[in-house]
């Protein structure tokens, strides 16, 4: 657990660092947001390959170099003196964490009886679904009163201790069997151009306007094309280093769909959120950190109620419960001004963090129901790559629609103001100053247009929820999927 919760903050920390650490370092936005971006890039890389690494390294083997990796890689950003030298770094330390979180849900889900699994899925949700609201309110924090390297020197003690539990307490387990073969170099390069040339898309889309870049336009057609010829090699192939065969799993593909979805609501509000607070509300990093925080909390309180309630209740109901909320509370937040303040948005993160916990809990229980203790690994390497994958995806429509809605309010509001219009006349003709009254009235269409952006983006988050919720039926009842582990666990 402390190796994931730390892989998970630290890939949303340094999102409020970007400025200070640009100003420091003498480098652009454009420059330094690769700090980011190589991250995740690396991160999605690993996620796959988790199973076939446990099983050729042995599990205390391959997370303790995991660890290893993430740690030392994070003293080396905090002592980077160029932004080349913390882009190398962030990638070296993205190698290390990409297999943290999956490894962690392997771990515990294996560890617990089939009827006890959903209390081990609260507590690993604790650290999945917390940690990325955490991130920008610990690094608002060290933003605003110290330097940016401590956002890194803060993983030296966890990693540590982590290091050496994982030497006490962690044990390779018997069914997990070493390749009898090398890794198929030709389909691990397919794999790899196409996930990071996806997720390079996803990131860096709407920075360069998407299809009008020669670039995005490339590496879509390559991520298409090396992804086919990585599916079909895998599905072809005896002995598989990505072992696509769980998707047969109905629950696990149906899991897998709605895990897309509850990406593009956590990862893709995280970040339409913070802007929302600082640019429309205009709060610091600090307070923007602390206005997130009753999300974390409420999901930290939910959490263990969703694992016990696992056992009452048929999970498909609790996951049905989990989406109405979120969208509940994504739709509130559709009618905010730029006059909210903290209790305006207080409730509506509350219901999505507490809505959070009754998805995710039970969600991952039935989604790896049925998947047997050797192809675990991989199967959580895959589901981690999917919902990662679902939260870029839900950045880059999030971001892609706020932009477009934002211009065209703005538009539309600037129609409108016409000396035709009386009050517009009234103003201009009462006015001392006519042109500081033209800018003033310019400046209040553009807030104004972003202010109907952010909501209309609330607006759709709430919808995508809700038109997800016919996807639960697809999955298996609680009482069959503990049936099932109970199966899987002996196979």
């Amino acid at each position: 657990m402390l190796g994931m919760i730390m892989a998970i903050i630290d890939s949303s920390i340094v999102n409020v660092a970007l400025s200070q650490m640009a100003g420091n370092l003498g480098a652009s936005i454009d420059e330094i947001s690769w700090v980011a971006t190589g991250y995740i890039l690396a991160n999605v890389i690993v996620m796959p390959l988790n199973g076939w690494l446990t099983a050729l390294l042995g599990r205390q083997k391959y997370y303790l170099w995991s660890l290893g990796i993430f740690t030392i890689a994070s003293l080396l950003c905090g002592t980077a003196h160029t932004v080349q030298e913390l882009v190398l770094w962030r990638i070296v330390q993205g190698l290390g964490g990409g297999a943290l979180q999956p490894t962690a849900q392997a771990i515990l889900f294996e560890s617990y009886p089939a009827n006890k699994r959903g209390q081990a899925m609260a507590i690993f949700g604790i650290g999945a679904m917390v940690g990325p609201a955490i991130g920008p309110t610990l690094g608002g924090y060290i933003v605003d009163n110290y330097t940016w390297p401590l956002i890194f020197f803060i993983n030296l003690p966890i990693g540590i201790v982590a290091f050496m539990m994982t030497l006490a307490y962690i044990r390779n387990p018997s069914y997990i069997v070493k390749p009898s073969r090398g890794i198929d170099i030709t389909g691990l390069s397919a794999m790899a151009i196409g996930i990071a040339s996806l997720q390079y898309v996803l990131e860096r889309g709407q920075r360069e306007d998407w299809f009008s870049s020669g670039s995005i336009v490339m590496l879509s057609i390559l991520s298409v094309t090396a992804l086919t010829f990585f599916i079909v090699r895998e599905l072809r192939d005896p002995h598989p280093f990505v072992d696509l065969s769980v998707f047969r799993s109905r629950s696990f593909t149906a899991g897998s769909i709605i895990a897309v979805v509850s990406g593009f609501g956590l990862f893709g509000l995280n970040l339409v959120l913070p802007l929302f607070f600082q640019n429309v509300l205009g709060f610091s990093a600090w307070q923007t950190g602390v206005a997130l925080l009753p999300g974390a909390v409420a999901t930290a309180l939910s959490m263990p109620i969703a694992g016990r309630l696992t056992t009452v209740i048929d999970g498909r109901i609790s996951i049905a419960a989990g989406l109405a909320m979120f969208a509940a509370g994504s739709w509130a937040m559709g009618g905010l001004t730029a006059s909210a303040g903290f209790w305006d948005i207080f409730w509506p993160r509350v219901w999505q963090g507490f809505a959070l916990g009754f998805l995710f809990v039970p969600l991952t229980t039935v989604t790896l129901s049925a998947i047997s203790n050797a192809k675990m690994a991989n199967a959580t390497g895959l589901y981690t790559l999917v919902r990662q994958l679902g939260g870029s995806l839900g950045i880059a429509i999030l971001e892609l629609l706020q932009t477009r809605r934002q211009d065209f309010a703005q538009q539309t509001l600037a129609s409108g103001v016409t000396l035709a219009n009386p009050a517009v006349a009234a103003m201009l003709n009462g006015a001392a100053n006519r042109t500081q009254a033209l800018l003033s009235l310019a400046g209040s269409v553009e807030q104004n247009a972003i202010v109907l952006s952010y909501d209309y983006v609330f607006r759709i988050c709430a919808i995508v929820f809700v038109l997800s919720i016919p996807l639960v039926f697809m999955l298996s009842s609680t009482r069959k999927s503990n049936a099932a582990a109970a199966a899987a666990a002996l196979d």
